[in-house]
């Protein structure tokens, strides 16, 4: 690809948030979180409470990128089959014959969101993790591909406890980025009451298509990283390890810490971080832009430490300034 259309694709990034804006009123670090995650070919855990328009933010994104979009409300009787599809008994019209036709479910798609997903069991939750690594699943024996591009976002609700099941540490890490939804500032809540109770209303157009987010997603992986911010990102995961940390917090509060994929997130969520900002070299400061929603869900605190109101954001903190960043 020349690099004409290398900043041709890159220069649509500031359109494509634009177009967003149209619906989403503030909320600038998460949406760039969300490009981050769409251009590094990884998925988004998205949590915040009720009412903060995690699923229109998520349904106006896949409208300004023109692709394919389904929503699954994940609820308790939730069954893998409903999200994976089913094989069906069909009969041939000429010879009678019987036989299974296997009926996708919902995730062939390219933007997949699964919304309220603690709120169905253990047993289904699984049914997303091969989906998560291998663009693909297998059924009865047979191999089936995921559309691409396919990104999953899938959202939980932090203060409601009741009727929930949390999800397995060895699903949460296939994340590439944890996303906290925050309450918005007085002026934009003012600025969501006017623009959501009268009777205007905004179209999308589509910025990007899928041809276009598959080139965005190849360059990632091209974008230059020195080696010497490779070894401090290694040095970051280690320290988040109690037997390889001297760092107080992690000594008293972190029960496990991240394994080797919290660094290969970081390191394609700062790949990605550089180029939506059109650089083709990561620097520091998109290390320590990514570090907290790529690092966050992957540093697992005893109960001690949440009695006691630290957070992983507080461990990663302290790990940040001993490394440099």
């Amino acid at each position: 690809m020349d690099k004409s259309s290398v900043d041709l694709l890159i220069q649509k990034i500031p359109a494509l948030k634009a177009e967003i804006h149209k619906k989403i009123i503030g909320q600038e670090a998460v949406i760039d979180q969300l490009i981050v995650s769409l251009v590094a070919r990884g998925h988004v855990l998205l949590e915040g409470v009720p009412g903060l328009a995690k699923t229109l933010m998520i349904r106006t994104l896949s409208e300004a990128l023109d692709l394919d979009f389904k929503r699954i409300q994940f609820t308790p009787d939730l069954m893998p089959s409903d999200i994976l599809g089913t094989e069906i008994l069909q009969e041939d019209p000429a010879t009678k014959e019987k036989y299974f036709k296997f009926a996708p479910g919902p995730v062939f798609t390219n933007i997949l969101l699964a919304d309220e997903i603690n709120r169905t069991p253990p047993k289904t939750q699984s049914a997303l993790l091969e989906l998560m690594q291998e663009y693909g699943m297998t059924y009865a024996g047979q191999r089936y591909e995921l559309p691409h591009p396919f990104f999953l976002l899938a959202t939980q609700n932090p203060i409601e406890q009741s009727g929930t099941f949390p999800l397995p540490e060895a699903q949460v890490d296939r994340f590439l980025l944890f996303v906290k939804v925050g309450y918005p500032t007085a002026a934009e809540e003012e600025q969501i009451l006017s623009a959501t109770t009268g009777t205007q209303s905004s179209s999308i157009k589509g910025v990007y298509t899928a041809e276009e987010i598959i080139k965005l997603q190849t360059l990632c992986r091209q974008v230059h990283i020195e080696s010497e911010l490779v070894s401090k990102v290694a040095q970051l995961v280690r320290l988040t390890r109690k037997d390889q940390s001297s760092t107080g917090l992690v000594k008293e509060y972190v029960d496990w810490g991240a394994g080797p994929r919290a660094g290969q997130s970081l390191i394609l969520a700062a790949k990605a971080h550089a180029l939506m900002n059109g650089r083709y070299a990561v620097t520091p400061a998109d290390i320590k832009a990514m570090l907290y929603p790529a690092m966050r869900h992957r540093v697992i605190l005893s109960f001690r430490a949440e009695g006691q109101g630290v957070t992983p954001d507080d461990v990663l903190d302290e790990l940040a300034k001993s490394v440099q960043l």
